[in-house]
């Protein structure tokens, strides 16, 4: 592939099509400059074309064994790490975001396409179950029982703007869904539709490769409410993968849930993912955390959905609370960040920084003004109090920013802890004695987020078996699933149960001879023979 491959058009099972007359052109954020190619946003036809394929295909891709489809995500895989350099350098100029970084998220992404084919070939993902007949049981017989998850159907993915590789076109939520047997069509973000073409192509030419369905992946563009509710309303869309706005997320929740027949939403919606600081912690590493918060808390010029925007302490008095102050102070003044990634995104932060500046309940602790071309990082202050008033303020404010709580005692620390909502994760710094003193908090915490972090920061997924990237409302539309790791290929499957069947009709999963090899529950004992 090289850049003369972008074409601006929706990639629609093998075809590239453009029916419509809107367009739009993709920006440079860090200097404003379009890029001369059109791309056009999709027609209700279009959209109603990629759905009608995705249901054909999902007709035998849906029965393709675990190889074929670990085959299809390793090819995905080479694809991407073959046009690595181009990908890097293409999205860099549309995102402002560093070589590094995208270099990293690539190789991120290629790694987690080769996670899932690493699970899906060995199998045992699918839980199988079986429970044989005992047909002179008294008072009844008992059935010969046997069950697995099944693919769900086509669902439709909306990518995210602030993770071109990685939950964009080839992300987790693109991933899981055809691991598990599912076709995608995937909603471009408009932030990065050079990147979003090229890889898109690159999931095209691996279905090529392995002789699969038209239909198995499409692409689109287009404004979310009109083209993004056309998508998750067609009658062949049975579930929906989305990270961005709680806004965005909400609608197309009640967009689903509007049709005859209602769909599972997965949406990552925002949180401000609270750091707390416990007494002996502070005393002993008040430089250390105050430091690592604020490195956090800027990383990526705070366009991370797992940023701490909420930094808890319990402020006795002491000398070292004063140092960790003047920690925090010292390194917003010193934050160096980059151009947002888009001018709404600019726009919504630099309003949310005003309105909080002017809030009466917040004292601005400290700032980089210095930061004159780039969102200025800002540090806000406030009594733990003023929350239950305003819960506004536990809310997500995407980007370098954050607000420093201050709780005079453990109980009120306890009560703040009660009263949160629901976030993707919460931090703890505490030192053993600590951990001891303050286990409820623990025990609250962990009714509030998906993943609960000792002695770290909540920048960094890492994607694996164990992890839990999801949580509560409004953090997420369903706090029983994940968006990373292998976890999430749950989301798009549901369980059937095959009774009394025919041998000859049984998945090959289900059958006595396990041909497979994989681990089952048998009459409640977990096998693999």
């Amino acid at each position: 592939m090289d850049i003369s491959n972008i074409l601006g058009k929706q990639l629609i099972g093998y075809q590239e099509l453009a029916d419509g007359t809107e367009y739009f052109h993709s920006v440079d954020p860090a200097t404003g400059n379009e890029s001369p190619i059109r791309f056009y946003k999709a027609t209700s036809t279009e959209v109603n074309m990629a759905a009608t394929l995705a249901e054909s295909a999902f007709t035998s891709y849906r029965k393709k064994s675990g190889g074929d489809k670990s085959t299809f995500l390793l090819k995905i895989a080479d694809e991407l790490a073959e046009n690595k350099a181009l990908l890097v350098s293409v999205c860099g100029a549309e995102t402002a975001l560093p070589q590094a970084r995208l270099e990293g998220e690539v190789g991120r992404t290629i790694n987690q396409f080769k996670l899932f084919a690493e699970l899906i070939a060995e199998g045992s993902w699918i839980d199988a179950r079986i429970d044989t007949a005992i047909p002179d049981r008294s008072p009844v017989p008992k059935p010969d029982l046997r069950s697995m998850l099944i693919a769900l159907g086509p669902v439709a993915v909306f990518g995210a703007s602030n993770f071109p590789f990685a939950f964009s076109v080839a992300g987790g939520d693109t991933v899981s869904a055809l691991a598990s047997g599912c076709p995608v069509i995937f909603k471009a973000h408009p932030a990065h539709p050079k990147t979003s073409e090229l890889v898109g192509k690159a999931i095209l030419n691996a279905a090529a490769a392995c002789g699969l369905p038209a239909g198995v992946f499409s692409m689109i563009h287009g404004d979310g409410p009109s083209i993004g509710t056309a998508l998750v309303t067609h009658p062949a869309i049975k579930a929906v993968g989305f990270t961005g706005s709680y806004k965005a997320g909400k609608s197309i929740m009640d967009a689903a849930f509007r049709r005859p027949h209602p769909i599972p939403v997965y949406a990552e919606m925002g949180s401000s993912n609270p750091v707390f600081v416990l007494p002996r912690a502070l005393k002993q590493h008040h430089s250390a955390i105050a430091s690592g918060y604020i490195q956090s808390l800027t990383m990526g010029a705070g366009q991370f959905c797992t940023n701490p925007g909420l930094l808890i302490y319990q402020d006795d008095g002491a000398q070292d609370n004063e140092v960790f102050l003047g920690t925090l102070k010292e390194g917003i003044s010193q934050a160096t960040t980059h151009a947002l990634l888009t001018e709404s995104i600019e726009t919504a932060y630099s309003r949310g920084v005003s309105e909080r500046s002017s809030n009466p309940a917040l004292a601005i602790l400290a700032s980089n003004l210095a930061s004159e071309k780039h969102p200025i990082p800002t540090l806000f202050s406030a009594d733990h109090t003023v929350f239950s008033k305003d819960p506004s303020l536990e809310e997500e404010l995407f980007g370098p920013s954050g607000i420093v709580v201050a709780i005079p005692s453990k109980n009120e620390l306890l009560q703040f802890a009660q009263k949160l909502s629901g976030h993707l994760t919460a931090t703890v710094h505490a030192t053993e004695e600590d951990l001891v003193e303050y286990k409820e908090l623990f025990d609250v915490l962990e009714q509030k987020v998906g993943r609960v972090l000792i002695n770290g920061f909540p920048t960094g997924v890492e994607v694996s078996h164990a992890m839990v990237h999801g949580g509560p409302y409004p953090a997420t539309s369903d706090s029983r699933s994940t968006s990373v790791g292998t976890a999430a290929i749950f989301r798009f499957t549901r369980p059937v149960c095959f009774q009394s069947y025919a041998a000859s009709l049984l998945p090959e999963e289900l059958k006595n001879e396990n041909p497979l090899g994989i681990w089952r529950i048998v009459n409640g004992i977990r096998t693999n023979k």
